[in-house]
Parts: structure tokens; C-alpha cells; sequence
């Protein structure tokens, strides 16, 4: 998928990205303010998505900030729990193998594989957005669902942990089957936005996603819980001494979504894990 890259420039109500040459990119389009919140006069990567605005009809912009490429690896991200919803009392949990991240939800449209740009920061635009008035997910108009379910590190602080020496093509084969099966499961007619076997303790993102672990190669990981399953992932990875960063990415508040807060952990073990060291953030 091809990009800009350049400087986010407000410019009043028609903001724009200005490229190394001085082009105006994505002027006239509609630039979400969640940007321009965080990310005025800095250096930002941009395309457009498939999916449309509803008020505009027009494909959606997403903006990231620029990176650094990084070695293959693996990172586990386990996501602060949302005050909205009390389906995420214990947050949730994620998997990047080597630039995919592989998600598993209680939603079936949430089951997916996408780019990290697309993961962290999509806009609350369109289908992305949560439904106005409301705060949550919507799906009464068919052609105009809201999924709440834009950029996660606007939703919420996303802890990492950083993997390197794991078998990634066995992690991306067993999860992409993981997907699969899922997505060819039978559909609860009442409710066909859900995954209709989705289960706490056998079919979740923590659990999907510690089997995933397990087909890396990561030994004595174990956990139902997204942040029992991190600490868990942690220890088990000193274990095996193999090469490890954690850092905390802290949330990018705008106004669609309250601040985030962590969740307990419920196995006493991981209780004498959790003090983890935490390395400072690679992205400011």
C-alpha cells in the first residue's frame, strides 16, 4: 500500500500533508482533528483506506507518525481495559508477527489481520467511529454500522512486550488457521455480529493469541487473561533467555473515548512476576 510522507500542516479548516517538495497532500479531504490533536507541524506518514466517510462519501485519510523499520519479530500487546464497555473489564490482547497483527474479538468483524498503522492509529471516522450520542458500537442501520473501533492507541495505553528468536512462520501459519476457523464457524442468527463460539476460557484474543505463542516456540506460557497472559509471556521468556523488550505506549486521548485503566490479574503466581522492567518507549 503505497503512502505520503511528510508535515501535517492544521492550516485552518483545510489541513493538509506538505511533502519533502512543498506538494499539498490531502487537501479538501477531510483530516480527522485527532490528528492534528497530536500530531500538528510533525513528520507523518498518509493514505487513504477502502472504507468511506459518512459524511463525506469520500475514502477515509489514516495518518501515522513516521518509524523506524525494525528487525523480524514478535510483540504481544495487551491493551488497558475501556470504561464503556464491561465486555472489556480485562482488557484484551493482540499479536504482531513480523509487521501483521493478528486480533481475536468477541466481534467477528474484530478477527482480523491488519497493518499496525491501521491497528493503532485509525481515525474515528465512518464505520471506525462509535456511534454518535452513544459513546459504543452500533449496528441498527445495516449500511451504516459504527464498530467503534478506530486507532487502539487512541482508545487506550497499549503495553508491549518484544520477542526476537520465535518461529515466525509457524506463529502466522497456526493463526491464520486460528482465523479461519473462525470466520467459516456457524453464525448465531440473533446476533450475527458476534462469534457465536467465542469462549473466556478456550476461544479468545488471550487465549488464540497464547497458542499462537506456543506455535512459536515460546515454552511455559500460559493464561485466559490478557494481562496474566502478558506477565505470563514475560517470565517465560526469561525462561528461555531469549532477546526481550517491554515498553508502555500511552494512550492518545481525544474526545470519542474516555482514558483507559489497567486491569488485575487473577492468577496469584503472576502477582511475583509483574514487576516487570520497562524500557522507555521507542515512539515520543
Amino acid at each position: 500500500m503505497s503512502h505520503v510522507s511528510g508535515v501535517l500542516r492544521p492550516n485552518g479548516n483545510r489541513p493538509y500533508i506538505e511533502g519533502p517538495d512543498g506538494a499539498r497532500h490531502f487537501e479538501g479531504e477531510r483530516i480527522w482533528d485527532g490528528y492534528l490533536t497530536h500530531w500538528a507541524d510533525r513528520e507523518v506518514n498518509a493514505r487513504t483506506l477502502p472504507q468511506k466517510d459518512y459524511e463525506t462519501d469520500r475514502p477515509i485519510v489514516l495518518i501515522w507518525p513516521r518509524a523506524e523499520e525494525s528487525a523480524p519479530c514478535v510483540e504481544l500487546y495487551y491493551n488497558e481495559k475501556l470504561s464503556q464497555y464491561w465486555e472489556s473489564m480485562m482488557g484484551h490482547i493482540a499479536l504482531n508477527v513480523n509487521g501483521l497483527i493478528f486480533n481475536f474479538s468477541n466481534l467477528l468483524n474484530e478477527n482480523e489481520i491488519i497493518t499496525p498503522e491501521e491497528y493503532f492509529f485509525r481515525p474515528a471516522l465512518g464505520e471506525f467511529a462509535p456511534l454518535p450520542g452513544k459513546g459504543k458500537w452500533g449496528f441498527d442501520e445495516a449500511k451504516r454500522p459504527y464498530f467503534d473501533k478506530f486507532g487502539r492507541l487512541f482508545m487506550r495505553s497499549i503495553h508491549v512486550l518484544r520477542i526476537e528468536g520465535l518461529d515466525l512462520a509457524a506463529m502466522e501459519k497456526h493463526l491464520r488457521a486460528s482465523l479461519e476457523t473462525i470466520h467459516n464457524s456457524p453464525r448465531d442468527p440473533k446476533h450475527p455480529e458476534n462469534y457465536a463460539q467465542f469462549s473466556v476460557t478456550r476461544r479468545s484474543c488471550a487465549t488464540f493469541s497464547r497458542d499462537g505463542l506456543r506455535a512459536g516456540g515460546l515454552k511455559f506460557v500460559a493464561g485466559i487473561m490478557p494481562r496474566d497472559l502478558f506477565v505470563s509471556a514475560a517470565h517465560a521468556v526469561r525462561k528461555q533467555q531469549l532477546k526481550s523488550t517491554i515498553y508502555k505506549l500511552n494512550q492518545l486521548v481525544v474526545p470519542e473515548c474516555p482514558v483507559s485503566a489497567p486491569t488485575r490479574l487473577t492468577n496469584i503466581r503472576n502477582y511475583f512476576r509483574a514487576n516487570l522492567r520497562y524500557d522507555p518507549s521507542p515512539v515520543t
